[in-house]
């Protein structure tokens, strides 16, 4: 096998190769470089990935286009980048860190593995090995030297988790990352188009302290099944690489594909970056009975994409096509846990509280979360019960039986837009909820309010004086995108209730710890509010109950 793919390397022009190695990549900075490199020898690169939260099936993503980079005979270092899981924020407590380490390498050499990538091209390097040593770290201090505060904070903007009052330790982020560049001895590295920022300050500032620059290839960012980025700590818009078949199609199945769109859709994008790389051939074939009018067969991705945004394929057809693609490239990574005594206890001691909160789940009997809290009796009761979310308000009316009372359509991102009741009259004009996004707490228990069943409420900032304003998450959130509180990410300590159980006054205990800080930013026991594009806000009222 090994020196079939060599003959097959050897075998491919100049042109060729650069072809592999940049199709399908958003950008390239240094394409020329590229082409050089590959006339004389094999290009040298890497991919880094920081362990933090439990890698997801968009990993195949970069995956694929490494089995790219080794079909044109590139020579590929993976780095575990366990020190930067740690200074992103704590996203990886440094007790947990060596573990994280080792469920990672499990995980990518198992994921490489099921899209037929050969483990032994590959060199795996985990951070710590170097940049420990005490030339890394006098080169970190010497680059420190001539990087503003301001430049580094822009560099890690998109990668690094952004809060009120970063820590020191997010500001080295990107200086880190420049250096893993030298110390790996690379030509290039890859990386999501989210890491450009880190890539320029690297082109900037290495050959400030002597080193050189480096060629920059770019991923396009997938996105994630409700419509944003596939994060780790939004359970709802990545699928786990141990989930199980069933919750795999249950998730694909609410995934947000609506027909004919096809600027923001993640299923049709898998198809195009993993599915078809995989398959090895360009064609794509959806399976359909007979009585359904039988496969579909599409030449390319182009035609599947035109055909879709004609609306000439159901987005069902195209989900159930992926889900089935999907669980063949997954089985033998679950099956491999299932079978192993040591993964499952590597994977209780990477993720504590993620596999206490998923064994309470079962237990409970609940699919995707606790029924009325019954699973979750033995979790904490803190922010990460609560299901907040972004929703925008489509209408707004008065209350035909109430004077206090407007009743709202929501979009969350789902099938159908919520009906939602608030006692807002008088306090906020219609104008100030009509197409504004507001943080919606989802899992209350329906109430029936004068007549009309209200299916969530709408979490607004109450001052003393009574002045009461909305929570607005970032303008360019989408409706679902997830709020959550840094420490109490889904990854961490489970999902949220599926319905909070009134009996056991969930709401009300965590409602004491919410207000806002004096940056009118929403809080819970002083940790801000977040999405993925940043801090949810009231417009001016500081220190307020949050109800």
């Amino acid at each position: 096998m090994a020196s079939a793919d060599a003959s097959a390397c050897s075998a491919l022009s100049t042109e060729e190769k650069v072809q592999l190695i940049t199709r399908n990549l958003q950008e390239v900075i240094g394409e020329e470089k590229v082409r050089e490199i590959v006339a004389q020898r094999d290009l040298q690169l890497y991919w880094g990935t920081a362990t933090t939260g439990r890698p997801h099936v968009a990993y195949f993503v970069p995956l694929c286009k490494i089995a790219d980079f080794l079909r044109a005979g590139c020579k590929v270092t993976i780095l575990f980048a366990d020190l930067h899981a740690l200074l992103d924020n704590m996203k990886a407590p440094w007790d947990l860190v060596a573990k994280r380490v080792q469920y990672y390498e499990v995980i990518i050499k198992s994921m490489l593995e099921s899209i037929g990538v050969p483990l032994d091209k590959l060199h795996f390097v985990k951070g710590t090995s170097y940049q420990l040593s005490k030339e890394y770290t006098l080169d970190v201090f010497r680059l420190s030297t001539s990087v503003t505060l301001h430049d580094a904070k822009k560099a890690g903007a998109e990668v690094v988790k952004q809060v009120d009052r970063p820590l020191l330790s997010s500001i080295l982020y990107p200086l880190l990352q420049a250096l893993d560049e030298e110390y790996l001895k690379v030509d290039a590295q890859f990386g999501g188009v989210d890491q450009r920022k880190i890539f320029t300050f690297a082109q900037e500032n290495l050959p400030g302290i002597g080193y050189g620059k480096r060629i920059h290839l770019m991923n396009p960012m997938v996105p994630g099944l409700t419509g944003g980025k596939m994060s780790s700590s939004d359970a709802d818009s990545k699928i786990d690489m141990l989930d199980s078949a069933d919750d795999v199609k249950s998730k694909i199945r609410k995934a947000f594909c609506e027909e004919g769109n096809i600027a923001e859709n993640g299923v049709l994008m898998f198809v195009k970056y993993v599915l078809i790389p995989v398959s090895g051939k360009e064609e794509f074939v959806i399976e359909r009975l007979e009585k359904h009018g039988g496969n579909l067969i599409f030449p390319n991705f182009e035609a599947l994409e035109q055909a879709f945004g004609k609306k000439e394929v159901y987005p069902l057809d195209l989900k159930n096509a992926v889900t089935a693609t999907l669980n063949r490239l997954m089985e033998p990574i679950r099956q491999k846990f299932a079978t192993s005594a040591e993964l499952q206890e590597l994977l209780l001691s990477a993720y504590p509280e993620a596999a206490k909160a998923s064994a309470a789940a079962g237990e409970g009997g609940a699919k995707g979360g606790a029924k009325d809290g019954a699973a979750n009796v033995t979790r904490e009761v803190d922010f990460s019960r609560l299901n907040v979310r972004v929703g925008r308000i489509l209408s707004v009316e008065k209350h035909p039986e109430a004077d206090k009372l407007y009743i709202e359509k929501i979009d969350l991102g789902e099938e159908e837009p919520r009906t939602v009741v608030s006692g807002l009259v008088g306090r906020i004009p219609p104008e100030g909820l009509q197409d504004h996004n507001v943080a919606v707490l989802c899992n209350l228990k329906p109430a029936n309010m004068k007549g009309v069943k209200s299916h969530a409420m709408v979490m607004c900032a109450v001052a003393e004086d009574g002045t009461t304003e909305i929570l607005e998450p970032p303008a360019d959130c989408k409706p679902g995108d997830r709020i959550f509180v840094e420490g109490f990410e889904l990854d961490k300590v489970g999902e949220p209730d599926e319905v909070l159980n009134p009996k056991k006054k969930v709401w009300e205990q965590v409602q004491v710890d919410l207000k806002t800080n004096g940056e009118c930013s929403a809080t819970y026991k002083d940790k801000p509010w977040l999405t993925a594009l940043g801090p949810v806000r009231a417009k001016s009222v500081q220190g307020a109950a949050i109800r």
